[in-house]
């Protein structure tokens, strides 16, 4: 059986499984609006996918949405602030700090991060804002699909793949007109979770952007 095959069958039987998996977490109100954080610039989408530095596969797919606030869509994440309240995977109060923790964390001796930023109008950062919002909890294994699906919902965006891959759904989001690339490396071991202790000590000493 071709590998290709193999995979997707393998991952079709995995899906049932994931669709279970799913976590509701809502922060309160009073939190989301004490964390909001407008960042410069102009409106802009940017991309972060992970990619396996043997293989050349993807491993996650996230989005940051700068507009009237700047949040991350983070589906099934497990990156995570006490300072960044969480609904249902959008993480509000993503100052430049906290993106950059949040790319630290990701980039490591095992995967490397790509960075595909493109600006786009003002009513196209806001729908996106809606519609991460709206799109609930997303189970295991679905976070290139999520991603796929609020891209392919924004104008101008309409013929972008729904892959199940993140490394696909990133080579298809490049050939989009005004997208930049920019490419992280690290050498932090592959389990780094001791980075989420360092942010967090960070942000309890007042560290701030």
């Amino acid at each position: 059986m071709p590998f290709s095959l193999l995979r997707v069958l393998m991952l079709a039987m995995l899906l049932p499984l994931a669709a279970c998996g799913a976590k509701s977490v809502y922060a309160p109100e009073a939190e989301v609006q004490r964390a909001i954080y407008r960042a410069e610039g102009p409106p802009s989408i940017t991309l972060f996918t992970m990619i396996n530095n043997r293989s050349g596969e993807g491993g996650h797919a996230a989005l940051l949405i700068n507009g009237s606030q700047q949040v991350l869509f983070d589906p099934a994440g497990s990156w995570y602030n006490r300072t960044v309240p969480e609904r249902n995977d959008v993480l509000f109060g993503m100052t430049p700090l906290m993106v950059q923790y949040y790319r630290d964390y990701h980039a490591r001796q095992t995967f490397h991060l790509l960075i595909q930023t493109v600006q786009v109008p003002p009513e196209v950062a806001e729908k996106a804002l809606r519609d991460v919002q709206a799109y609930g909890a997303v189970p295991q294994a679905f976070c290139s699909n999520s991603v796929g699906k609020i891209l392919s919902g924004l104008p101008g965006f309409t013929t972008i793949s729904r892959s199940m891959f993140p490394a696909r759904l990133s080579r298809n989001f490049g050939t989009f007109p005004g997208v930049s690339l920019t490419t992280q490396y690290d050498d932090d071991p592959d389990d780094n979770k001791y980075l989420l202790g360092v942010a967090a000590a960070e942000a309890a000493a007042g560290v701030v952007n």
